[in-house]
């Protein structure tokens, strides 16, 4: 059964084999989508085979930074579905996900984000993974979804609205550039506008990567981005990492002013590699 409305979204850079079993995952809903849209960011257009649903892709370019907010704006432009659902590349989708959503997306206009559960290392190149999802993976340890979301801990990487919603929010605002702080500041956006965050079980399970903890490959992205967003919302995000730069002397940060006082070298970041 294919649902002509529901577009699922997804941005993607570098990411082919997660990207790879998000289409996969999406095969097996028990809703199809009417459509899926990739975005490929500063790498080249992939060719697809046939999905059993429709895939168009489109490409993004920007000169040294990932353009996370202007590629779903892009998506969210070219969808032909009222009913959008962002997915992050890492993510495959619960069978039920697509009809969960389309439910959910009946009612008056809300951003709702979906529960997230978090393989195995090792478990996306496991040949019984999808019958074995559940097993392979573990809850989010921050975001319950059986409890109130507040809209500081709402992100992108499995969400959905609809296409009329997304307008009244604005989008993702493209003064984010790079990794950090666009996903909050889209959250606030949609509070400003009166619309609701609520979850849905609508669930998606994050494959495994390397990460950095904290992300010091992303410190000059997520310090920038801190700014813009101080200046806006008038408080700052993504305190955590801050607070980690700031201890390890990377960054000078008070209530009022946060400036870069060196940058990592590459052992500094190496060291800060989790596989």
């Amino acid at each position: 059964m294919i649902n002509k409305a529901i577009s699922v979204l997804t941005i993607v850079h570098q990411r082919k084999e997660a990207l790879d079993n998000l289409l996969a995952g999406l095969r097996r809903s028990q809703v199809l989508p009417g459509e899926v849209i990739i975005v490929h960011m500063n790498e080249a257009v992939r060719e697809y085979p046939p999905q059993g649903y429709p895939l168009r892709t489109h490409q993004i370019m920007a000169e040294g930074h990932l353009p996370l907010a202007e590629a779903r704006n892009l998506a969210a432009a070219k969808a032909n579905g009222d009913k959008l659902v962002f997915l992050d590349a890492d993510c495959i989708p619960a069978p039920d996900l697509t009809g969960r959503y389309a439910a959910a997306l009946e009612g008056p206009q809300t951003l709702w984000t979906g529960a997230v559960r978090y393989l195995q290392n090792g478990a996306a190149r496991n040949p019984e993974l999808f019958d074995r999802l559940e097993e392979l993976s573990r809850p989010d340890p921050v975001r319950d979804h059986r409890s109130a979301i507040r809209y500081e801990l709402f992100w992108s990487l499995n969400f959905g609205c609809s296409k009329a919603t997304f307008s009244r929010i604005g989008g993702f605002d493209p003064a984010f550039c790079g990794y950090g702080g666009e996903d909050t500041d889209f959250a606030f956006s949609a509070r400003r506008q009166g619309v609701p965050v609520q979850w849905t079980a609508a669930l998606a399970y994050h494959q495994h990567h390397a990460s950095y903890d904290p992300p010091l490959n992303h410190l000059a992205d997520i310090v920038k981005n801190a700014k813009v967003f101080k200046a806006k919302w008038g408080s700052w995000p993504m305190e955590g990492w801050l607070q980690k730069f700031a201890a390890a002397g990377f960054i000078r940060w008070d209530d009022e002013d946060l400036s870069i006082l060196r940058l990592p070298a590459e052992a500094e970041i190496v060291a800060a590699l989790k596989l």
